[in-house]
């Protein structure tokens, strides 16, 4: 049976900015920048980004590429069977970990797009009514247990079409689509009176602020937003032609996701600023605050409704990349139907998830290592799973695979000089700088 491949290059790309762009950018990212001290945090997010970050993310692909395999059979193939496969396999349970829970954050990204076409948030609701809004929708039952199912479903459907006709046609549409809202609403917010505050908030450095939980901070977003560790971009790299280059899919795919941030923040921070809101808002800033803040502005209910759903995209483009990595594993490795693979995910995506929907209401009492079941997951996949991914993938494409092999991946066969010229740069950054970066994450989380 012949594996289907993106068609294009432009699938590609999108595909894996898909990937990489989602809550991370619009939920995450605004919020740690107001809690780090704006401008500095950006400058140092990007230094990081592009000298740990993007090593990493092309290690991935040079073994997602180098096998065009499933995550698992990566490993497997390229170790020449040795204990390396396990890695893959490890590669494969993360991401369905990360998935069960982020479609419950999916899920309330429905329910806040529906409340959006209601125009729920205009008026002159208080920020108390917009907090007490949110707690009531996460600590029900009925309402996050429905939005985490459609989520996860449509998630399904889009896998479930194939890679071609599914995954990159959905990412051809939709990411302009994203990128086109989110800019919108970006030239908006700052003709806002006040906005300045906000765009100076941004960049305007404060080196002050910076300091090593600020960097772990930083670093840790990055890896969290590049879905570096779980496997997606090694599945989504098998998809790529072998006549691409690998430096350009990767370093393109970081900028789009750095642009995209990017915006976001001026898309969020100057309308906060505008209506005298704390910057330092916390995971609560796009439940909680910006509601409040899309009820005061002219024509706010406009803006919420394309917010709403920018986020809701943005989640979608990213899940659907954390269901290929197992749905391939499954298709390839254990002989199923796409189909059969993504129904099978589907319900355990389904019964962890509801799991995680549920500790905030009935089973907020049940602990794990002293966290609800959510924060567990979340915790467990965004402090320790991701990092030692990223960790023992860099140790694999630095100490494992034989250099020639990195290098002509890398460079098409030594038919892409400018590759060929920055390779040795990679290649130190890879073996000695990443996996130590990545051990002061790990320690970071684990302390955290």
């Amino acid at each position: 049976m012949s594996r289907d491949i993106f068609g294009s290059r432009f699938g590609a790309l999108v595909a894996m900015a898909g990937s990489a762009v989602g809550l991370g950018n619009l939920w995450r990212f605004p919020y740690l920048v107001g809690e780090n001290g704006g401008a500095a945090f950006i400058i140092v997010y990007v230094i990081l980004s592009f000298m740990i970050c993007l090593p990493i993310f092309i290690s991935e692909f040079v073994v997602g590429r180098r096998s065009q395999k499933n995550a698992y059979a990566a490993f497997r193939d390229l170790s020449g069977g040795s204990a390396w496969r396990w890695v893959g396999l490890f590669t494969v349970i993360v991401p369905l970990v990360v998935l069960s829970y982020y479609c419950v954050i999916g899920g309330w990204s429905i329910d806040y797009f529906l409340k959006a076409l209601t125009f729920s948030f205009t008026g002159s609701e208080s920020q108390s009514a917009m907090n007490t809004m949110f707690n009531d929708l996460v600590t029900s039952v009925w309402t996050p247990l429905i939005c985490h199912t459609g989520f996860l479903l449509a998630t399904v459907l889009i896998v479930m079409v194939g890679i071609k006709d599914g995954i990159e046609k959905f990412s051809k549409i939709m990411m302009p689509v994203l990128f086109f809202i989110v800019i919108s609403i970006a030239i908006y917010s700052v003709t806002l009176p006040g906005a300045k505050a906000g765009l100076d908030y941004l960049f305007n450095p404060d080196f002050s602020k910076i300091d090593a939980k600020a960097c772990a901070a930083a670093l840790g977003q990055a890896f969290f937003s590049l879905s570096l560790g779980f496997g997606t971009i090694m599945t989504y790299a098998s998809y790529v032609d072998k006549k691409e280059n690998a430096l350009f899919q990767s370093t393109a795919t970081a900028a789009s996701d750095l642009t995209f941030a990017l915006i976001a923040g001026i898309a969020i921070m100057p309308a906060v600023f505008a209506f005298g809101i704390n910057p330092q808002s916390g995971p609560g800033l796009v439940f909680e605050t910006l509601p409040y803040v899309f009820g005061q502005m002219p024509a706010g209910g406009f803006v919420a409704i394309l917010f709403f759903l920018a986020l809701l995209v943005a989640a979608l483009t990213s899940s659907i990349s954390m269901l290929e990595v197992a749905v391939a594993f499954l298709v390839e490795e254990k002989g199923m139907s796409r189909i059969a693979a993504c129904m099978l995910l589907f319900v355990v995506c389904l019964v962890i998830g509801a799991l995680c929907s549920l500790s905030f209401g009935p089973l907020s009492d049940f602990k794990i290592a002293g966290r609800t079941i959510f924060d567990f997951f979340d915790h467990l996949s965004s402090n320790i799973l991701m990092t030692l991914g990223s960790l023992l993938t860099v140790l694999f494409v630095g100490w494992r695979l034989k250099k020639t092999d990195v290098y002509d991946e890398f460079t098409n066969g030594g038919t892409l000089s400018r590759n060929a010229k920055l390779f040795g740069v990679l290649w130190f950054l890879i073996r000695y700088v990443c996996p130590l970066a990545i051990i002061a994450i790990f320690i970071s989380g684990l302390i955290g």
